[in-house]
């Protein structure tokens, strides 16, 4: 019998942990819970885990300081929980390393919901829901096939798609696609890549089981969806 995935909960609030530990657990999970940053590390350190929710506002290290000392020895999606919308504490989460955010207050079948989709991600489920890959990347060629036609794409297009089909689920912040848009690192408005993105849903949208795959996250940036087809 397989495993329960192990899911660390990094909350200081008794209650909301309870009630998080509650759901993941109903939903065949196993939990962790811990309600210090420093003992967080430690933890994840010696224990590991499949998916942390990590609440941002933490005793001792708060959870950006947590979530940048865990990307040093872990790759494991992390989950933000924060009470703070404002976009800046978001792309700062985002740049830590944090895979998604939820805020506060949040529904906990939402947050399940999240859990599924990062142990989705991280197992490569996603990546193989199509019977022959829909998307293929050539990186040494510079073009991404979907469906075995080549999609018209400039440079930058390419390496923001590019690095958005590689890690399905996954939400980027603008800041993080510029950087990977524009490698001599010019001092360009991040608005700049709303209006690459615009172009590139154009370009899938000549296929219309891709016409959905690039979603908005409000306030923060961009995640790739694998069709289900």
């Amino acid at each position: 019998m397989e495993a329960a995935a192990h899911i660390v909960i990094v909350e200081d609030d008794a209650k909301i942990s309870a009630l998080l530990g509650d759901y993941m657990e109903a939903a065949g999970y196993r939990t962790s819970r811990i309600l210090d940053g420093a003992q967080a590390v430690a933890a994840l350190r010696e224990h590991g885990a499949d998916v942390v929710l990590l609440d941002l506002n933490l005793p001792g290290l708060d959870g950006l300081e947590v979530c940048r000392a865990v990307r040093g020895f872990s790759q494991a999606p992390i989950i933000m929980l924060t009470a703070r919308v404002d976009e800046v504490d978001r792309l700062l989460g985002l740049d830590a390393g944090a895979d998604d955010y939820v805020c506060k207050p949040f529904s906990p079948r939402e947050v399940v919901a999240r859990v599924r989709a990062q142990l989705r991600r991280a197992s490569g489920a996603l990546a193989q829901q199509a019977v022959t890959p829909l998307f293929s990347v050539d990186r040494e060629r510079m073009r991404i096939l979907l469906s075995g036609t080549a999609l018209s794409l400039t440079p930058v297009e390419f390496r923001i798609l590019a690095e958005l089909i590689g890690h399905p689920d996954r939400v980027y912040s603008r800041q993080q696609l510029l950087d990977v848009a524009h490698e001599d690192q010019r001092d360009i408005s991040d608005r700049t890549v709303d209006s690459h993105v615009k172009n590139i849903r154009r370009k899938l949208a000549a296929k219309p089981v891709a016409a959905d795959c690039l979603q908005s996250v409000y306030g923060v940036g961009y995640r790739f969806e694998l069709p289900l087809c």
